[in-house]
């Protein structure tokens, strides 16, 4: 990728953000971060990624909702990116139960007014986060792009699909460059606290019960946060082109728009219970187990197919859930050591 890029990255604050942010500000590209910085989760550890960011000459940020149409353009308009990487969401299924409409506002009125603009400044590429969860009951073994995703079982996940479905048709319309980026279930250091890790090991160090959905018996693609953000830098500069349609086999690329949706993920599932086994013998401490019936709006496996991914920019998943759990730990006791109890 060429340096001194122009990049919006929207939920600068948020654990991909952040991160993907961090690893192109060291490239020097020139990034402008917009985060609202809500309390779904601890702002202090929002607070503490955004102050890392903020040591950078080329980084820029403001503070502001997406459904705040006058804000967004205002600041959008005189940063002038080249690329938009849309980041920032209502994120959480579970949370999704309980609060609908928050997901409503801030994943479909929010990502529609990040591809109005997109559309007025005529970006060469906008990217745009979606989700493992728009499979939803999909039986599939491994969940390809061009699989049929009309079955959701969450809130959330129906507001990622309502998502990809305007951002087709704002595609077709008008000509805008879009990737939809399905990412599968994202874990590593500077990670969220509502996410599965994150809570086992509060759980685990803290004493507490840690509730195992489905008695354990589930399936996830973890992958690393590293590996992500790979995946994302790698098609920055592959906007997608209508008049290549048919050019890879089972390519997601629309025939009517310059438009594909792609998976992120580290291509191996691995059953729940041997996630927690590893993490007790990172911890050297036996987790005191809840073991709890499925929960509504969950699904029982997510695996990932990123074979087109990988034929457009050599992707290459590296980090095996052992490893990435022991960077996790080693990031998590340092920047809570202060609060851990000996």
């Amino acid at each position: 990728m060429n340096k001194n890029k122009k990049i919006l990255i929207t939920g600068s604050s948020g654990f991909i953000g952040f991160s993907l942010a961090l690893n192109l500000l060291k490239k020097g590209h020139k990034i402008l971060g917009f985060d609202s910085i809500n309390d779904y989760y601890d702002i202090n550890l929002k607070h503490s990624r955004n102050k890392i960011l903020k040591k950078f000459k080329n980084f820029s940020f403001i503070r502001g909702e997406l459904e705040d149409q006058k804000k967004l353009n205002k600041s959008v308009l005189k940063f002038k990116p080249q690329i938009i990487i849309h980041l920032a969401a209502q994120a959480g299924v579970r949370y999704s139960l309980d609060a609908p409409r928050k997901y409503l506002s801030s994943n479909i009125i929010g990502t529609f007014n990040i591809i109005e603009i997109a559309h007025k400044i005529k970006v060469k590429h906008l990217l745009i986060a979606s989700s493992s969860s728009v499979y939803g009951a999909n039986k599939q073994s491994a969940f390809k792009e061009t699989d049929k995703t009309d079955t959701q079982l969450s809130i959330y996940a129906a507001t990622k699909k309502s998502t990809e479905s305007i951002a087709h048709s704002y595609s077709n319309i008008w000509k805008v460059p879009i990737t939809m980026l399905r990412f599968f279930t994202v874990y590593g250091p500077w990670g969220r606290p509502d996410m599965a890790l994150f809570k086992f090991t509060k759980g685990i160090i803290d004493n507490k019960k840690i509730d195992i959905y489905n008695k354990g018996k589930m399936y996830r693609d973890f992958t690393y946060i590293d590996d992500i953000i790979d995946g994302i830098k790698g098609l920055i500069n592959k906007a997608p082109n209508s008049k290549q349609f048919n050019k890879f086999k089972n390519d997601s690329l629309s025939s009517v728009a310059p438009f594909r949706v792609l998976n992120i993920g580290n291509t191996r599932k691995v059953y729940l219970l041997d996630f927690i086994d590893a993490l007790e013998k990172e911890l050297g401490k036996k987790a005191i187990r809840n073991y709890m019936p499925m929960q509504k709006g969950d699904v029982k496996m997510t695996l990932s197919d990123t074979t087109l991914l990988k034929k457009l920019t050599g992707y290459n998943p590296k980090t095996n859930f052992r490893l990435g759990i022991k960077n996790f730990l080693k990031w998590y006791l340092s920047y809570y050591k202060s609060q851990i109890k000996k």
